[in-house]
């Protein structure tokens, strides 16, 4: 019995060591690439966006866990911390194993990008590589993009641009403006995460010489960057009534009123643990605008 709750809490662990509640910037995209081939009335084949999910979801994975062992070894996270648990830091499992998990996610994420390769060609290696290596780059390496302050740039590219443009490709062997839009306003929100995050732990950042935009440029535009970030894949909807989508692509506005609460809460708060929940609520309107965007151009 003893080996078995042990088993479980070890299960436990690893759940939240992938952090489930940033797992939408892996699934949204997916959603709203497969959602556009159908609405363009093009082929769509399930397959291929079973992988691309798969993989994306590994490359997620794998970069969360690199992100908690090293920030852990950089100083990032201590004791003190406001932010989420982290499993490093907590001691729970030590910064080697997982580094070497995390990187097990990103051999998987490689060996579910073959068969898109084969299907795809040159284009998709060009961008499974790079997305891989991002990945890894995100706070590992020589270059970590997120003590760069380029984590936020990373994002709304291959959690927004890439993965929604090269689902598209992958289906079509198109490259379409349509993509790019639609990938632009799911980028947008899932950076959401990482600026509430970066906003948060400002502080903490700012001692170890972690130089995300909230430590270069301040508080002020951290909160400025999270209100951009929450409205303009609303004011991009003009566009898919420009090109010929009908009304019901307006549904996507339902969640407008959740952005406006969640960007409120953010200029009137001080960095804290409350900005925990609303790391949350910035997930919800990720998915939630994705799913009723989908949705509207299905319709």
């Amino acid at each position: 019995m003893a080996k078995v709750e042990l088993k479980l809490n070890s299960l436990r662990y690893w759940i939240m060591a992938f952090r489930p509640k940033t797992l939408t910037a892996a699934l949204v995209p997916i959603i709203a690439a497969s959602a556009l081939v159908k609405a363009l009335q093009l082929p769509l084949h399930l397959w291929i966006s079973g992988l691309a999910l798969a993989a994306s979801l590994c490359i997620q994975i794998g970069t969360n866990l690199v992100n908690d062992a090293v920030d852990f070894k950089k100083g990032a996270d201590k004791e003190d911390r406001i932010g989420p648990q982290r499993v490093t830091q907590s001691g729970i499992f030590s910064s080697k194993t997982v580094m070497v998990v995390g990187s097990l996610f990103f051999i998987l994420a490689v060996l579910c990008g073959v068969p898109l390769v084969i299907e795809g060609g040159w284009p998709i290696v060009a961008i499974g590589l790079f997305s891989v290596l991002c990945g890894y780059a995100y706070t590992a390496g020589p270059f970590p993009l997120a003590y760069r302050g380029l984590g936020d740039i990373f994002v709304i590219l291959f959690f927004g641009i890439i993965a929604v443009m090269g689902l598209v490709y992958l289906q079509t062997q198109q490259w379409r403006i349509e993509a790019f839009v639609l990938g632009l306003q799911v980028g947008f929100h899932c950076t959401v995460l990482i600026a509430i995050n970066n906003l948060r732990d400002i502080n903490g950042d700012k001692l170890v010489n972690k130089h995300t935009l909230a430590v270069r440029f301040g508080k002020t535009f951290a909160r400025y960057e999270i209100a951009l970030l929450c409205f303009v894949p609303f004011l991009f909807l003009s566009y898919w009534i420009q090109v010929g989508f009908g009304a019901f692509i307006l549904l996507a506005l339902l969640p407008l009123p959740l952005a406006i609460n969640l960007v409120m809460k953010v200029f009137k708060t001080e960095p804290s643990p409350v900005f925990n929940s609303y790391l949350g609520q910035a997930a919800g309107l990720h998915i939630l605008f994705g799913i009723l965007l989908s949705v509207g151009l299905l319709i």
